[in-house]
């Protein structure tokens, strides 16, 4: 198992990440990180839009959630039968904004075991037909070590893990179903959220390698990127509603 995960994973992301090392990014890791990530943000995009487009689908039907809750308090079984009926009118898979991630996992593996070999110079796996650097320098535009810890990189990964999170939430329409404790509840532990996460990716960054950390902070920017279009595009779709079968000018 561990050798098809290198054949299959591993290895191609590593040689991708030398490759682009020796041409595109002019021997700079720094440049050819964020190619990489570019790459596999791209090459994943369909599985992320999926992801995307359920977990907004969920968090616009919170509220109705929460108002079945609050309607079947105490009967768990009229409460998972409402709320399944409410999935299905609505089209909506609870678990499909999980299967694009657990699709994604080996990949994201992958990128983590290629970045942190990659600052360690420990490249024996590059094919025989890709030109092997003896070493790859860690000196990213003259001055970024990604070989050690960079605590702007932290933070900037933080700011843009919170930047994500809070264009989730504001999407999210407001939970207004008097009387409902567990709305209350649901919203402290999101607003909880929305800073946890991204106070934790600083202090995990503070303690990875420069150039796991810029890739963390790519990626993460790629993805608030992907919300943006993924929205924008949702919204276009539905700005002509129909009204009795008749288009509204």
């Amino acid at each position: 198992m561990a050798h098809l995960f290198t054949v299959i994973f591993y290895q191609p992301i590593l040689n991708l990440l030398v490759f682009l090392y020796n041409s595109v990014a002019f021997h700079d890791l720094g440049i050819a990180i964020i190619l990489l990530t570019i790459v596999i943000r791209l090459a994943l995009w369909p599985l992320n839009r999926s992801s995307i487009k359920s977990q907004k689908a969920l968090n616009d039907l919170q509220p109705k959630i929460e108002e079945l809750k609050r309607q079947h308090q105490g009967d768990k079984v009229a409460l998972s039968q409402a709320t399944m009926n409410m999935y299905k009118e609505n089209k909506v898979n609870p678990f499909s904004s999980c299967l694009p991630l657990l699709v994604q996992l080996p990949f994201l593996w992958a990128v983590y075991r290629v970045f942190r070999d990659g600052v360690s110079n420990k490249l024996d796996l590059v094919y025989s037909f890709i030109s092997r650097p003896e070493s790859m320098n860690l000196i990213s535009l003259g001055f970024l070590n990604l070989g050690k810890p960079n605590v702007y990189l932290a933070v900037l990964a933080g700011l843009a893990q919170f930047w994500q999170a809070k264009m989730m939430m504001t999407k999210r329409p407001p939970i207004s179903t008097p009387g409902s404790k567990d709305e209350s509840m649901a919203a402290i532990m999101n607003k909880q959220m929305l800073y946890f996460m991204p106070a934790l990716t600083v202090f995990i960054g503070l303690s990875l390698p420069g150039g796991l950390t810029l890739y963390w902070f790519v990626l993460t920017l790629l993805t608030a990127l992907q919300q943006i279009l993924t929205f924008r595009k949702k919204k276009s779709d539905t700005s002509h509603p129909i009204i009795e079968g008749q288009l509204v000018k």
